[in-house]
């Protein structure tokens, strides 16, 4: 059975950092491409950052210059830098995976139980 489990969340002042990891486990071949989304109180969940599997990236423009997504394919593992958090970038963090589980089969995505964060002071 495929998972993905987020770690790191937290509560930080303002202007502080965090770094969220995500770790995929179980018998798949392969990940396509992978991101983090956040979902904050009576809001919907919302894009944070995408990496795809050679590494390009994309990011939300409110975390543009704040935040830095990579990935290590040999640990299965994705990652979110956060720096310079604001207290709008509290939410619950979730990690989103595109794997590829047959060769015989398109890639099913999944998504982690999420991680809260909370910025203030």
């Amino acid at each position: 059975q495929v998972q993905l489990v987020e770690s790191g969340g937290g509560l930080v002042q303002p202007g502080g950092s965090l770094r969220l990891s995500c770790a995929a486990s179980g018998r798949f071949l392969s990940i396509n491409d992978m991101g983090w989304y956040r979902q904050a109180p009576g809001k919907q969940r919302e894009l944070v950052a995408t990496i795809a599997a050679g590494g390009t990236t994309n990011y939300a423009d409110s975390v543009k210059g704040r935040f830095t997504i990579s990935r290590d394919n040999t640990k299965r593992t994705m990652y979110l830098q956060m720096n310079s958090l604001k207290p709008e970038d509290t939410a619950v963090y979730y990690c989103n995976a595109d794997i590829v589980r047959s060769i015989y089969r398109r890639p099913d995505s999944y998504w982690g139980q999420g991680t809260q964060v909370t910025v203030s002071s």
